[in-house]
């Protein structure tokens, strides 16, 4: 059931391995955890590593800690935050989830219009100002490496300029999702990268303080980058099922 930790392990990497059998379903709801003692010889790894280890599974809701140190899964699903959809991305082969991948690039699609409009209104040229120095650092930018993070950049920004802190924590969320992929990611939206008028003009609509053209405007460049994203989860998929049979 368990696999023992190489020499090199520390405790994020025993929480790695108990979060994926959480996740997965292996560990269900209502299990409990073996004792720390019994852990820390199963993985091979000190009762320290272990300790922390579970206190990170109990912050992101994945156990409970009773009275008499009896640990609890829990359900997942009806319990754990946005935190969590980085070890949803992947199963234990290391394969893309689908539904799950589906469900963030959704996500996406639906906040982003939101921050935008928001930012435009808070944000206004302050953010305005920010934002055309990133676009200014886009049009310089040869590799697609470079424009995708400062993509990532023009939109971290836009979000400080929403004001919403709900905004910020997920898509701090979203961020550590997408690291694991993120040359895919690059090669996925290498075109829409390119579209700096669209940044450029986004930026000016912040500036303007117009929500609704701000939101049309995000809307429009984010549905164009997810239809991408879509696209290849299809293949993806197809391919997989293929290999199945």
């Amino acid at each position: 059931m368990f696999q023992a930790i190489n020499k090199r392990s520390v405790s994020d990497e025993v929480f790695d391995q108990l979060c994926n059998r959480i996740v997965s379903r292996e560990l269900k709801a209502g299990d409990e955890l073996p004792s720390e003692r019994l852990l820390s010889e199963m993985l091979g790894v000190s009762r320290n590593a272990v300790r922390e280890a579970i206190k990170r599974l109990q912050q992101a809701r994945l156990v409970e800690v009773k009275h008499g140190g009896m640990t609890t899964v829990l359900d997942y699903r009806m319990e754990a935050g946005a935190d969590l959809l980085p070890s949803l991305l992947f199963d234990r082969q290391g394969k893309i989830q689908v539904d799950v991948a589906r469900g963030i690039v959704r996500m996406r699609q639906v906040l982003s219009p939101e921050i935008a409009g928001d930012a435009a209104v808070h944000g206004r040229d302050i953010t305005a100002d920010r934002l055309d120095a990133i676009v200014d650092g886009m049009v310089a930018a040869i590799a697609p490496a470079e424009l995708q993070r400062l993509a990532f950049e023009f939109w971290d920004v836009l979000v400080d300029g929403s004001g919403n802190i709900a905004y910020r924590l997920a898509f701090n969320s979203l961020r550590k999702t997408y690291e694991p992929i993120w040359d895919l990611l690059t090669q996925m939206l290498g075109r829409d990268l390119r579209k700096l008028d669209t940044f450029r003009q986004l930026a000016a609509l912040v500036r303007q303080g117009a929500r609704e053209e701000a939101m049309h405007c995000a809307r429009e460049y984010i549905d164009s980058s997810s239809n991408a994203i879509y696209q290849f989860l299809d293949l993806y998929e197809r391919h997989a099922q293929q290999k199945i049979k």
